[in-house]
Order: C-alpha cells, then structure tokens, then sequence
C-alpha cells in the first residue's frame, strides 16, 4: 500500500508533539481504505501497542476504523497548505438533552394509566458522557441519531404497556448497557426508515421519572 501524503520538517513535528507517531499514520491510513484488521496485531506487540494507543487516542475505533479525529490528521497530512494541526473536539452538546430523556426508572403514566418499577436505569452519567463522546466520534451518528432512537424506543414501550397492560419499562436496559450494547443503533435504523411517533400520540399524558 502507498501512503501519499504532503509530509514536511513541520508537519513531522506538529504530529510528534501531538504524540502521534508515523506508525500510527500509518494505521491510519489502513483504516481508511478499509484494509485494517485484528490479524495486523498478530505481527508484533509493537504493532499491537500502536494500535491500543490509537484507539485510546480516540483516533481508531474499538473495532479498527477510523474516527472523525483520525480523518482529521490524514486531512491535516494531505494538505499541500503550510497549515497548523488542531484537533478539534467531537461536540457532545446534546449529552445532558439525552440524559434527560433516558429513563430513569419504570414509572411512567401513559394515556392515563400508570405503570411502577423499582430500579433505576440511569446510571454512571460520567462513563455515559464518555461513551457517547466515542460513538459521536465514529461519525456514523450523531446525538440527534441518539436522543431520536431513545424516544422511539420509549414510546414503543409505553404503547405496548398500555396494550398488554404489563410494564414493557421494567426491561429497558439502564444507560451504560444501553450504550455499550449499541442497543440504539436498531432504532436508529426504525428512524431512518420512517419510523415516528405521531403527533397525536404525544399529546396523550405520558410522563415518567
């Protein structure tokens, strides 16, 4: 594979005080054509350290492909402009408006019938905001993507709580299994298949706590 990339005396060392060394260039690169792959670490614990440095780094995802910070630094080393490397963070600003909407027990009151639970679902905010930041990260979504999938979710569970008059809510996931297991992305995919929560349903009194 030929990397083609505009790399000068200054780039070099913009990316090395960023502590990103050639071999995690190099990785990067990989991942971009799609050809980087868990036989790679076979190769030598070297290789394998760069890669745990990379996915730590927030450049590579946890299933070797590259994030929205590592296509920065290609953009970065491509460039033919004498420009400077600024990592530009991922925008969470949407993570308190998801962490509000995520439940935090089964309580909830829906077409005026009211349900009960006795756990609490939201839990560990700080790992959550984390691991929000990782899948946002992945540029694959974004936390509309995120904070739409939880609505539909929710309101899936109420309707069918309502219709079998048992409490659906007693089985939702609590926050960080929820993100972990990437339960979001099948409602995400409902979304964006057209998906929605009519209008007229959420007028009806559904709260929860």
């Amino acid at each position: 594979m030929l990397i083609n990339l505009q790399l000068d005396r200054q780039k070099y060392l913009q990316i090395q005080n960023k502590g990103y060394s050639l071999d995690i260039i190099y990785l990067l690169k990989e991942a971009e054509l799609g050809l980087l792959d868990e036989d790679i670490k076979k190769e030598s614990k070297k290789v394998e350290n760069s890669i745990l440095t990379a996915v730590r780094k927030g450049l590579l995802t946890e299933d070797l492909k590259i994030s929205l910070e590592g296509k920065e630094i290609l953009s970065f080393l491509s460039s033919q402009e004498g420009v400077k490397l600024v990592k530009n963070k991922v925008k969470d600003d949407g993570f308190d408006k998801w962490w509000k909407c995520y439940p935090g027990t089964p309580n909830f009151t829906y077409k005026g019938k009211s349900f009960t639970g006795d756990r609490s679902m939201r839990v560990k905010k700080e790992d959550c905001k984390s691991k929000i930041k990782s899948i946002l990260n992945e540029g694959e979504y974004t936390i509309e993507d995120l904070i739409s999938a939880l609505q539909l979710e929710i309101h899936q569970k109420m309707e069918t709580s309502y219709k079998t008059g048992q409490n659906k809510m007693i089985y939702f996931q609590n926050s960080l299994t929820y993100l972990n297991q990437r339960t979001f992305e099948a409602f995400i995919e409902l979304v964006r298949a057209g998906h929605k929560i009519e209008e007229k349903q959420t007028q009806s009194n559904e709260t929860y706590i």
